[in-house]
């Protein structure tokens, strides 16, 4: 716990066996109070090397839900155990576990809710090994993204999150995409709300065994996120109204 607040880390993993140890061993146990894995489905041994490293809430998806769908199930569960603060750590080891405790303290001390660890400021995403093509679809996506929705952010495409249980209660994340494009959703849901979303610079890591989306699907990616950033625009111009930015409806997770 920070200042009275319960932290959740919570890893969304599709066959991270080896890489799910080194991930968890850097995680600040002092201030960590709950550790969820969800593994979707993964052909290797995920689960098994979570159950011995003693997590005590793994959840199994039987079929491949996606990555936007395993973050639903990872939210779902935090919630559910009471999270003040939830951050989203990826089990592939491309992210830094040693940034939680700056993260965590941002929202434990009500400075912004959301917290997003950037590859991008302090230069990380290249010297970590970003490919080129990445990079450069990283800046113009963002660079438009920025433009429709009126913000200021340095990327949108990060996998390392934070947030508030707040932030999490208030979008409606559970009708959103169920592949990749959810991160972007979720972050143009966080926006319309009026939540602020604070940046701190976060190296990465590319090598053979972390997660990676092939050139197809890193262009429907790609397309999705204009046309995320293209209802943003329209939404908050006032030209057209979309269910994904209604409140979310209540749910037992609210009160504990």
């Amino acid at each position: 716990m920070l200042n009275g607040k319960k932290i959740v880390i919570v890893l969304p993993a599709y066959n991270a066996a080896s890489t799910l140890e080194p991930t968890y061993r850097e995680i600040p146990t002092d201030i960590v109070d709950e550790v969820v894995l969800v593994d979707d489905a993964s052909d290797d041994a995920t689960v098994e090397v979570g159950r011995r490293l003693g997590l005590k809430h793994i959840i199994r998806h039987e079929k491949n839900k996606g990555y936007g769908g395993n973050q639903k199930s990872c939210y779902d569960k935090a919630l559910a155990l009471g999270a003040d603060i939830v951050i989203m750590l990826h089990p592939d080891y491309q992210y830094t576990p040693k940034l939680i405790h700056a993260m965590a303290s941002v929202i434990a001390n009500d400075l912004y809710p959301v917290v997003l660890g950037s590859r991008i400021l302090g230069k990380g995403a290249l010297r970590g090994g970003m490919p080129v093509y990445k990079y450069i679809a990283n800046r113009l996506l963002t660079l438009v993204q920025n433009l429709l929705q009126g913000e200021k952010l340095s990327e949108y495409h990060t996998g390392y999150r934070a947030f508030s249980r707040k932030v999490l209660l208030d979008i409606n994340f559970a009708d959103n995409s169920d592949d990749f494009v959810f991160d972007n959703e979720m972050l143009s849901q966080i926006l319309m709300a009026g939540h602020l979303i604070c940046e701190i610079t976060c190296p990465t890591k590319y090598f053979e065994e972390a997660s990676s989306i092939s050139f197809s699907r890193s262009v429907t990616y790609g397309l999705g996120v204009l046309k995320v950033s293209l209802r943003h625009f329209l939404q908050r111009t006032g030209m057209a109204r979309f269910a994904m930015y209604q409140p979310r409806a209540s749910s037992p997770v609210e009160t504990r």
